[in-house]
């Protein structure tokens, strides 16, 4: 099998805001009338997607979700069907959720997460007329034609992150929550904690992830983010910023009861929880455009042009990943933000991906 070339896309499509589903669900399906798929290699005039969710599921405001709105908008545009699918309790059937996509005829089908790549080499193998992709982790090494790595520059947006948070940080204490000590959430704090520094270099910044790598269960467990974000109030941080999925609501959680801020992550998530009291708690979003990184793709299959084999990088140029703006925290140091941003984009900033 052949290894293409690193690709990076110079814009996404679909700016717009994202409708975000709001129920759990371990399988369903969304109808939206006959589409024109089958430009990657589909057999079949009707578009059929499929979805294998990370940890969390379907309803965590954020990373899952922001995939269903990708999939959702590219049905809007073309037409066809989509069918979900949630890991069990202890994630170990990931390869039977695609193999049971690509058994039912889905085509293509996304992996939604970097837990995938452990099996979906795999699995490409054994479905070589099927196309597809997965979201943070790298079809280069793979190697396989048929499949499709969507990635991110997360330690750009962290940045921003942590520029926020130290500029509008009272205590000049902030914190950082981790879902799973994973290199790619490492990417989240490398880029946070040099943002922040960039800012105040004396800053002090708490870190803790809820849960060691192979542990997943740190993406799903509100209860233990509110712990460990009490934790860091307590101790004085007045902004914590989370990279945690479903656990970010215990986080917000937590600083809604003390009085002081969060930033959310992946989705604006001011506009994805339901209380206006954890609302005014948010600060920002760290913005990673999932959604459309799926819809771009799934519009490369309808119109046959995936690259299989590559990568596409999704960074702040592409605007990939950014800050959110909804409830206008941070509106009056949105100059200071726009100048480090655009520092990166130069190359006048090389953001670590590493704590």
């Amino acid at each position: 099998m052949r290894r293409a070339r690193k690709t990076k896309v110079a814009a996404l499509l679909l700016a717009g805001s994202m409708a975000l589903a709001a129920c759990a669900s371990d399988e369903s399906s969304s109808g939206g009338g006959s589409g024109s798929g089958g430009g990657g290699g589909g057999g079949s005039d009707e578009l059929r997607i499929g979805l294998a969710f990370d940890t969390g599921g379907r309803g965590d405001r954020s990373f899952n979700d922001a995939a269903v709105a990708g999939v959702e908008a590219a049905i809007e545009e073309h037409g066809g069907e989509f069918q979900d699918l949630s890991p069990n309790a202890d994630a170990s059937n990931r390869a039977d959720l695609l193999t049971q996509l690509a058994d039912e005829g889905y085509n293509p089908i996304i992996a939604v997460g970097f837990a995938y790549g452990e099996v979906i080499g795999d699995v490409v193998e054994q479905y070589p007329d099927t196309t597809f992709a997965i979201v943070d982790s790298s079809a280069e090494e793979v190697g396989a034609d048929n499949l499709t790595g969507l990635l991110f520059s997360e330690e750009q947006g962290s940045f921003l992150a942590g520029v926020a948070a130290a500029t509008k940080s009272e205590t000049g204490h902030i914190g950082f929550v981790g879902g799973v000590e994973t290199p790619l959430i490492q990417k989240f704090e490398a880029g946070y904690v040099a943002g922040a520094q960039a800012v105040n270099p004396q800053i002090i910044i708490d870190r803790q992830y809820i849960s060691p790598a192979g542990d997943f269960s740190g993406f799903n467990a509100p209860d233990r983010g509110l712990l460990v974000a009490q934790g860091m109030y307590e101790a004085g941080a007045d902004i914590v910023y989370h990279a945690a999925g479903g656990s970010g609501l215990g986080v917000f959680q937590a600083a809604a009861a003390a009085g002081k801020r969060a930033i959310g992550v992946d989705s604006d998530q001011y506009n994805t929880v339901d209380d206006p009291a954890l609302q005014a708690v948010i600060l920002t979003s760290m913005l990673k455009r999932v959604d459309n990184a799926v819809s771009a793709f799934i519009d490369s299959y309808v119109d046959g042009s995936v690259e299989g084999g590559s990568d596409i990088v999704y960074d702040l140029a592409a605007e990939g990943v950014g800050l959110s703006t909804s409830g206008g925290f941070i509106d009056d140091i949105q100059d200071t933000i726009d100048d480090y941003r655009q520092q990166i984009i130069d190359g006048e900033i090389e953001v670590p991906t590493t704590p």
